[in-house]
């Protein structure tokens, strides 16, 4: 998607959604192209499907790499918390035609695969 196409998209979504900032859209957007690639370059080119749980590894590894010790504070700005938050966000950019989704796509897809404590603050801490 074009950085204009999906700043629209972004502005459409937050004339009616007020939960996150508009940084945890782009940061999303970000996470997923961070998966597509690496998993592209695991399975040697093959473009395929990003599922749920990937896309929640992806949106760590990337936030940390990008953040680091700080990715914490900033995703609790933009009013991500959780990866239900990230699941969310996602089901926003599908309902309003930035991404595609499988019919066996769900929601619960963004389980709790891991707590933001100890994805994005114990990596941090003093040992």
């Amino acid at each position: 998607m074009q950085p204009i196409q999906l700043e629209n998209a972004v502005a459409s979504i937050l004339e009616k959604e007020k939960r996150f900032e508009p940084g945890a859209y782009f940061l999303v957007r970000e996470a997923l192209d961070f998966t597509v690639e690496r998993l592209s370059k695991e399975s040697k080119g093959e473009k395929r499907h990003v599922t749920g749980s990937e896309l929640l590894q992806g949106f760590r590894d990337y936030a940390l790499q990008e953040y680091g010790p700080m990715a914490a504070t900033l995703l609790a700005d933009w009013g991500i918390t959780s990866c239900r938050d990230i699941g969310e966000i996602v089901f926003l950019f599908i309902e309003n035609g930035v991404f595609g989704k499988q019919d066996s796509d769900t929601l619960e897809d963004f389980s709790e695969i891991f707590t933001f404590e100890e994805a994005f603050t114990r990596p941090f801490m003093a040992a």
